[in-house]
Formats: C-alpha cells, structure tokens, sequence
C-alpha cells in the first residue's frame, strides 16, 4: 500500500540567506546540482550540455512573462494593485487584487494616474471563474498587453524584498528595473500570458544552447503561462484537498512529432522545470494538446512522458517540491535539499538548479 503523505512531511528549515534576492552575473554560471548519482556531485549549470545524451530531447516553456503587476486607486483614493493573472479578451482580465477594502462590482478605478494623467482605467465587472472565485474580471480601457507594457512592472515572486510595497515598487530602482525586465525573461519566451517565470529555463544562454546542438541534442518548446498562483501555500495537512489553480497550456503539433521521434530513436524526454513536467503530464492524461491544466502532481504520480527534470530549488510545503518528491522519490528529494543547503545552494526564482533523473518503482 503507498504511503500517505501530509503537508508537514513537506516542511523544511531555510536559512533566508540562501533565497537569492538577485541573478547569477551570468545565467549559465548559476550551480547545477547533479542529483542522478550518489554521492551527489557539484557541477555549475555551464556542464549542462555534457551530461546529456545525443538524441535526447529538452521540452522548454517558451512562455512570456508579461508586466503584470498594476498600481492604481479607488475613486476615494484608496490605494490598489493588480496582478494579472490571464487576458480573456482584448480589453477583459482577469487579476488578483490587493487593496484594503474591495470595491463594489461596476467600481472604475484609476490605473497608473488614470485616464487624465496618461494612464488607463479597469472596470470592475465580478468575481472569476464564478461567484465565489478569488480572482476578479476587469474590463481595461484599452488592449491588456499595451497597458502591461506601458504601466505594468515585473511580477517579481514574494520573497524577493526589494519592493514588496505598492510605495517601493512603484518607484524601484532604474538598475533593479532593468535587471529585472531582462533577467526574469527565458533568452526564448516567445508567447505572452505568463505571470511568473519558468524559472528552471532562466540559467539557459546561447552558449548552452550552442553547446546542447553540437552535443546532438534535440530541442522542443511547449507554452504554460505561468500563474501567480504558483506561489501560493499548501493551506491543508491533508494534500487531497488541496485544488491546484488553474494555468493555459498548449503542446504544438511539431512538438508532439519531437516527443514521438525521440520515443522512436530511444531518447530521453528532458523536462526544462516542473511547468513542462505539468504539460507534458496533462497531454498525456487528456489527450488534449491544449487547454487548462489543474494537474497536482504527488507522490505516487505515475509519470508518463518525462524522463529527466531540471528544476530549481522550491519553497517548503510547495507543490513544487511536491512535484519533485514524485520524481525521485521522497527521501531522495530530501536528501537532495540537504546537501544543498549544506553547500549553500541559492534557492527560489533567482536561484541554482538541480539535475534529476526519474525513479523507477
């Protein structure tokens, strides 16, 4: 009978120095913990290349972060934030919203200034998907993109501290700014939609690139715009009760062809962090290409399609550390947090990354 496991289980101590609050100078200099041997061995991620076969495939969430946080007010002068979190249509959202009282369905609120200081309004027109979601509609007074491009900041997670305030971030430093529009950006987003980064795919430069095709292996992209909700606590001891929130994804025609071919010649699949592995592992359960995804990945998930994870180094409780607990097993991914806390690993969005290969029962 497999073993049941509790939120507790998931629970470790993490030095705050260890959460990296900024980027490796370079992101393929970031450290690659190989965790597909014992005793675990200390790479930097630079050796990526080396360590995978010709005909393997790296599947990569070629997602966009979009600038998605939003300030504003109330017609009070109450204080607001946005976060988008999904465009519906070209003027409809849909975001979370932080402010100290919510305002009645039908409110306009004035985003960065309002219409009369070159800013833009957003009607608020319910809750979403229904009445008793936790995510709010709003009808934008022009095309969401535009806004976010124009007004929106980087949707920066919670544990870095530099401007975690409508007041600090609103006037953030020119260098953290600039660093943070190119740093929390994959070399290859392509579609826009993404609330957070696919982290796992922020150490990947040209030259690992490069040195990936000479090596012979194979590439493929799939799109999972990533949700803020990711994030989000584990809030039950009992993990069954947990709802995953809800992300778009969609697995393009050339790359399904990619997954068979390297099926076919005896390659491995090669998962660039845990939102491919949610993809992948929801195509491979519905059967549909595209869609929405709620997959919750635990111990004692059968993978399908992955064979090999890059992941980073996730919070405790997460259901990303949960996800990487099915991996490879749950005294093994603790072993694995260990030794890199006791290297003093850089953890979270900003941080190293891990190299692992999938249990097999």
């Amino acid at each position: 009978m497999p073993q049941t496991y509790t939120l507790s289980d998931f629970d470790f101590h993490l030095p705050e120095a260890l959460i990296a609050q900024h980027p490796a100078p370079e992101r393929s200099a970031s450290r690659l913990l190989d965790g597909r041997c014992n005793p675990f061995v200390d790479r930097t991620f630079k050796d990526l290349p080396s360590l995978l076969r010709a005909g393997d495939l790296l599947v990569f969430n070629d997602t966009q972060v979009v600038k998605a946080r939003l300030f504003g007010e109330k017609p009070t002068g109450g204080k607001l934030e946005l976060l988008v979190e999904r465009v519906l249509t070209d003027h409809e959202v849909v975001a979370h919203m932080k402010v100290s009282k919510k305002p009645p369905v039908g409110t306009v609120l004035h985003m960065a200034g309002g219409d009369n200081l070159g800013g833009f309004h957003a009607t608020l027109l319910g809750r979403w998907p229904n009445e008793n979601g936790q995510l709010f509609r709003f009808q934008f007074s022009d095309e969401p993109h535009t806004l976010m491009q124009q007004h929106g900041h980087m949707p920066l997670p919670p544990y870095i501290e530099r401007h975690q305030n409508t007041a600090d971030a609103q006037h953030e430093s020119d260098a953290d700014k600039a660093q943070d529009e190119a740093r929390y950006q994959t070399v290859f987003a392509k579609h826009p939609g993404a609330a957070a980064a696919p982290t796992a795919a922020l150490h990947f430069d040209q030259g690992v690139l490069d040195g990936l095709a000479a090596r012979g292996v194979n590439t493929a992209s799939v799109t999972l715009h990533v949700g803020a909700g990711t994030f989000q606590p584990v809030k039950t001891e009992n993990l069954s009760e947990h709802r995953m929130h809800s992300e778009w994804y969609n697995i393009p025609a050339a790359t399904v062809q990619a997954l068979a071919d390297c099926r076919a010649r005896g390659g491995r699949v090669v998962a660039v962090g845990t939102t491919s592995v949610r993809t992948l592992e929801s195509w491979a359960r519905s059967g549909q290409t595209q869609g929405d995804t709620q997959i919750f990945i635990t111990p004692g998930f059968e993978f399908q399609v992955v064979d090999v994870l890059i992941t980073n180094f996730h919070l405790p409780k997460s259901t990303l550390l949960m996800l990487v607990s099915a991996f490879v097993g749950f005294d093994p991914m603790h072993a694995l947090y260990r030794h890199a806390i006791a290297q003093n690993y850089r953890f979270f969005s900003y941080g190293d990354a891990m190299l692992l290969e999938k249990k097999f029962s």
